[in-house]
């Protein structure tokens, strides 16, 4: 994946703080770290799809980012660090971040088999019920992730059970879950048919 900050004159460079959170957050689910690989740009090397879309949710809450995403072959073995990375994945990404910036939610996915644009179309999808999220419904989803029960969640946020429900159907949680789990599996799809191509 290669991901540009949009606005960055306008921002200032959030680069250093986007590689600090996606690290922490991802490292451990990262063939290669991201890393700063030009400008406002920076790169990273996943193991897992559902990483992929973990990342690209985070990216749409952020805002602020083209994310380009690119499914092929990586020479092996890995090099220490993500510039020095070889491969159709690569140039797939490369491709997809500069087209990004023109697409909806400013996602691509680049790859050679139709599960690819699959993936992409799925992505745009969940992108859209994330793009009209509340700060109080990311609030509740998140605090969802640290409950086992909605009722658990309610009493952290001091809600009610039923006003913790409303939140959730808003925010759009179901079909954040089922949106996630499509995305990754057809991420996945599109991965297994580059490698057997």
């Amino acid at each position: 994946m290669t991901v540009d900050q949009r606005g960055s004159m306008r921002r200032g460079d959030a680069v250093p703080d986007l590689l600090a959170s996606l690290n922490a957050e991802h490292g451990e689910d990262l063939l290669l770290p991201f890393e700063r690989t030009a400008g406002d740009e920076v790169q990273a090397l996943f193991a897992t799809a559902a990483t992929v879309v973990a990342v690209t949710v985070q990216l749409v809450r952020d805002g602020g980012w083209s994310a380009g995403i690119g499914i092929g072959a990586v020479q092996e073995p890995y090099p220490p660090s993500v510039r020095a990375g070889r491969g159709a994945a690569f140039v797939a990404a490369r491709a997809a971040v500069e087209s990004a910036k023109a697409a909806p939610y400013r996602i691509r996915v680049i790859g050679t088999e139709p599960a690819a644009e699959r993936a992409e179309t799925a992505l745009w999808l969940l992108a859209g019920v994330l793009a009209k999220r509340s700060v109080h419904g990311w609030e509740a989803v998140g605090t969802m992730s640290d409950h086992q029960t909605q009722r658990d969640a309610a009493d952290a946020l001091g809600i009610s059970a039923q006003a913790m429900s409303r939140r959730l159907a808003v925010a759009g949680w179901v079909e954040e879950s089922r949106g996630t789990a499509l995305s990754a599996y057809l991420l996945d799809q599109a991965d297994v048919s580059e490698e057997q191509a």
